[in-house]
């Protein structure tokens, strides 16, 4: 990737932190982040994560702090003055069904179930953000949004739906990425994630013994055409380097060696950074399958689900963002993406509404390998929880101030 992303040079001015994170505040956030990585929760199932942060926030004296989106919590922390722009933060807090493999000493409790996205991080560094506000506000209101249900993409949408965000001149949020090192971060204006949405194709032919295709009507065939025939949408019907992804990920069809089901079910992702580009995506899809099923003698039914949208973040908070980053690590900490990130996150949600920029924090130590999000053994240092509350907090501080005088 270059500039020590995937090497582990990372940045040497970690030590700036102590001037914004206190030790005894970075040991809590760390008791923090253990507990909630030993008890992960799914999406809309947070209770007890819920209970534990909402404790965390009234400990910091908010001036609101309230239940959002069922499981989440958003609160508001005052800023030197209560008339001016006001400025969000986010972080997210549900984990994902997957059994943990990294052997560390505080791995999940709860089988099958690990914050293999790095959730756990996400919401500590937030209450780490909230505790550096509270004792140094900037200078207009800040609201602390702990959201629910993002592995889903449904949490973000809940959470504008119930007006938490109403009045926010500009968001801020940041994903751990191991692909960093500690101390690096990403920071850039523009695209920074796909739009992901996902498609379902059934098919209805008609069951036959395996030694006589000739009296059914095969959906597995037909279905196989399909899968091959979609991916011409990003190869044929696209134009070069236009960033796009068609993925067929379950196929499913009877159960027996000798027997043609009458059924098959088909199902798959669409990515896409542009969202004239997502569009035609899903329209393709669904005139592709329908012409290829009917051509085997099938009946279809498509149905596609519209997740985040592209994740693109605006210059001018792209350098409110930088300028934080600047400030708490140095110059030397900024690290461009390197890459067409095709991932989605639904922070794209709050983008679609009030201007904001998303980060990526380096989450991992010198030595150790990269390892992606969503694998059993994504397990981001303790370090970064220090890392992103310093950074989140200083870019709402950047932030209110630059809106403040009219930016």
């Amino acid at each position: 990737m270059g500039h020590g992303a995937a090497t582990g040079e990372g940045v040497p001015a970690l030590g700036r932190l102590a001037d914004h994170v206190r030790g005894e505040l970075s040991e809590r956030l760390v008791a923090l982040r253990h507990a909630l990585h030993r008890h992960p929760e799914l999406a809309f199932e947070e209770e007890a994560t819920s209970r534990r942060l909402r404790g965390e926030l009234e400990r910091l004296r908010p001036v609101a702090l309230d239940a959002v989106a069922g499981t989440g919590l958003v609160a508001r922390f005052a800023g030197r003055d209560r008339e001016a722009p006001v400025v969000a933060l986010r972080g997210d807090i549900d984990a994902l069904p997957i059994q943990e493999e990294t052997g560390a000493a505080f791995a999940s409790e709860e089988p099958g179930r690990m914050h293999a996205c790095g959730h756990d991080v996400h919401a500590a560094w937030t209450v780490g953000a909230a505790a550096l506000l509270a004792d140094r506000p900037a200078a207009g209101d800040v609201v602390v949004v702990l959201q629910p249900a993002e592995e889903i993409a449904r949490g973000a949408a809940q959470v504008l739906d119930g007006g938490a965000l109403d009045g926010v001149a500009a968001i801020f949020g940041g994903h751990v990425d191991l692909r960093f090192a500690l101390g690096e971060v990403v920071a850039q204006p523009g695209p920074l994630a796909a739009s992901a949405d996902t498609f379902e194709i059934e098919l209805e032919g008609g069951g036959a013994h395996g030694a006589r295709p000739h009296e059914g009507r095969d959906p597995i065939v037909g279905g196989a055409a399909i899968v091959g025939a979609l991916q011409t949408i990003v190869s044929r019907l696209l134009p070069p380097g236009e960033p796009a992804v068609v993925t067929v990920a379950s196929f499913q069809a009877g159960r027996a060696s000798n027997v043609i089901p009458a059924q098959a079910h088909l199902a798959g992702t669409l990515r896409a950074m542009d969202p004239a580009v997502r569009r035609r995506l899903a329209s393709e899809v669904e005139r592709i399958a329908r012409s290829v099923a009917h051509a085997h003698g099938l009946s279809i039914e498509v149905a596609i689900d519209l997740g985040p949208p592209p994740l693109v973040n605006g210059e001018r908070e792209a350098t409110w963002a930088r300028q934080a980053v600047e400030e708490v690590l140095g110059a030397e900490a900024i690290r461009p993406l390197g890459m067409v990130n095709m991932g989605g996150e639904d922070f794209a949600a709050y983008l679609e509404r009030l201007p904001g920029c998303f980060l990526r924090i380096g989450g991992r130590r010198r030595d150790d390998p990269v390892v992606g999000a969503h694998s059993p053994r994504f397990l981001p240092a303790d370090e970064t929880v220090a890392i992103g509350a310093a950074v989140l907090a200083q870019a709402a501080r950047v932030a209110s101030e630059a809106l403040s005088a009219g930016g």
